[in-house]
């Protein structure tokens, strides 16, 4: 399940097919670490029982969901240093001599080409979904650096990707500031009991709540104070809570109580039939807060007003 939403617009339709799409990432497919490699990216199958063996893109309704594995060796700084030392020490005794900067470096690369083939490795999954229809796609993952790596591993695989990060024509902390200081969340979202201030004018100065009334005295008093709102907690009427912050990603996703129960009390026990049917609601409801974003924030308009600059340039 996804527990994070960060947000790509595609700035062209996304024209290719399940299959098509499927084809093209089998030439990515992914590898385990080499011997020697401090990382490897590459596509896996989107469902978690069926891994190594299933297909590469998962049809949810009309969207595509696929998935990036990451596999990086884990040799901390630390080790290597202190290898470093002790090596450093016994050339130094054994040969009465400094051991000088550039031969410190060599030895470095010596000692890591050493100690990798014995490190232990770790995996992490990333999955993604792209909306052709509604031209997104969402990256499940907690920091811009881990999305930036799926999206650019597409990129390389598809042989190029026009998508970017939303550009809202409305800013999202002046936006979601106001929603706090009305004590109501837009049409279509109700506030949750979370949020993160800042002060504008010292980036140090930063207030988190969790399990808050929102409406506290206290986080008027931040407000008259001049914070802004960066991220806050919000809920879609019966369907989605997140928050939402000032880069438009959303994070800490979790479907509203009762949206599963039908899956719960149905009689399948095939976890790849269960595992699509709650991606599906999931997304489906990931959609629904993406196209009342676009509303709020303008997001169209962008996309629209990019696209009018490059038609102009090329006519």
């Amino acid at each position: 399940m996804f527990k994070n939403a960060r947000l790509f617009r595609l700035r062209e339709p996304f024209t290719l097919d399940a299959a098509t799409l499927e084809e093209q990432l089998r030439s990515r497919c992914f590898r385990p670490c080499g011997p020697l490699e401090t990382v490897t990216l590459g596509w896996t199958t989107p469902c978690p029982q069926q891994d190594g063996g299933g297909p590469l893109v998962h049809t949810l309704a009309e969207y595509l969901l696929i998935c990036a594995r990451r596999q990086e060796r884990l040799l901390p700084a630390a080790v290597v240093a202190e290898a470093l030392e002790e090596r450093v020490g016994e050339i130094e005794a054994e040969e009465a001599r400094s051991i000088g900067r550039a031969e410190r470096r060599r030895l470095r690369e010596a000692i890591m080409t050493e100690l990798l083939p014995r490190a232990f490795t770790r995996s992490r999954r990333i999955l993604a979904y792209v909306d052709p229809a509604a031209g997104w796609l969402v990256v499940d993952a907690a920091s811009d650096k881990i999305a930036e790596e799926l999206v650019s591993l597409l990129r390389e695989t598809l042989g190029s990707l026009p998508a970017t990060p939303p550009r809202p024509e409305t800013t999202p902390t002046t936006r979601m500031t106001d929603w706090l200081a009305s004590g109501s969340g837009p049409g279509g979202f109700e506030l949750g009991d979370a949020c993160e201030l800042r002060d504008p004018q010292d980036s140090q100065s930063v207030v988190r709540c969790r399990g808050q009334d929102l409406a506290s005295a206290e986080i008027a008093t931040h407000l008259h104070a001049g914070k802004q709102i960066v991220q806050l907690a919000l809920a879609s009427t019966d369907r989605l809570d997140f928050v939402l912050t000032d880069d438009l990603a959303l994070k800490r996703l979790r479907l509203a109580d009762g949206l599963l129960d039908d899956l719960a009390e149905g009689d399948s026990e095939d976890p790849i039939v269960r595992f699509e049917a709650e991606l599906t609601i999931l997304v489906a409801s990931i959609g629904e807060v993406l196209e009342r974003l676009t509303e709020l924030f303008e997001l169209d308009h962008t996309a629209a007003t990019e696209a009018s600059a490059r038609d102009g340039l090329i006519s």
